[in-house]
């Protein structure tokens, strides 16, 4: 038996009536509901999206971290850290964005939803590992994609493109060592050598 689609002003005064001044602002653009949450409030706004009967968003798809240090060059300002959800609801067909905040530039905490949706254990560990954001009350918060001793956290806007070490394996010791980056100047764009009278030319 098929879901009817919900159509999304339905879906953000549904939204908005249930999460009250839980939520700080339900938005639609695009056709795409979009919740905001305070830090405070994320955890209990969470577990009402997924328990309250008109939600039941049963399955995180994406959770992310965002950067946002790069838009006071545009002239907006604001917290630098935020983490961004995305939930489906199968049973009503219906999806949701969700976005909070972190208090703390120094030092972005958030609540966990490991307990909500086990989904959210890779996708946190991942968002730890290139953001630094930390999830309170996760169970195993450890880097998920860079190396072992990897310093730093490459999605973060001021982390060097180069990166701060290189790795590769000596064969005279026999195994794999770091050292400082490297860089050569190389040039890039393509030269074009052509025959004397070329497609007619002189």
């Amino acid at each position: 038996m098929s879901v009817e689609l919900i159509q999304p002003s339905v879906l953000q005064e549904t939204i908005a009536r249930v999460l009250g001044d839980k939520a700080r602002s339900v938005t639609l653009a695009l056709g795409e509901v979009t919740v905001e949450v305070s830090a405070s409030n994320y955890l209990q706004a969470m577990q009402l999206l997924r328990d309250a009967p008109e939600c039941k968003f049963e399955m995180l798809m994406d959770l992310c971290g965002v950067d946002y240090s790069a838009y006071k060059d545009v002239g907006t300002d604001g917290p630098r850290f935020a983490v961004v959800s995305h939930l489906l609801s199968i049973s009503l067909n219906q999806r949701l964005r969700v976005r909070v905040f972190c208090q703390d530039d120094d030092f972005p905490v958030l609540d966990t939803l490991s307990q909500l949706w086990a989904s959210a254990n890779w996708l946190e560990r991942e968002a730890f590992d290139l953001f630094g954001i930390v999830f309170e009350g996760h169970d195993d918060l450890r880097r998920i994609l860079t190396d072992y001793g990897f310093i730093g956290h490459p999605f973060r806007k001021d982390f060097p493109l180069t990166g701060h070490v290189e790795m590769r394996y000596d064969p005279e010791q026999a195994r794999v060592i770091y050292e400082p980056v490297t860089i050569e100047q190389r040039e890039i764009v393509p030269r074009i050598i052509r025959e004397d009278h070329y497609g007619g030319l002189h």
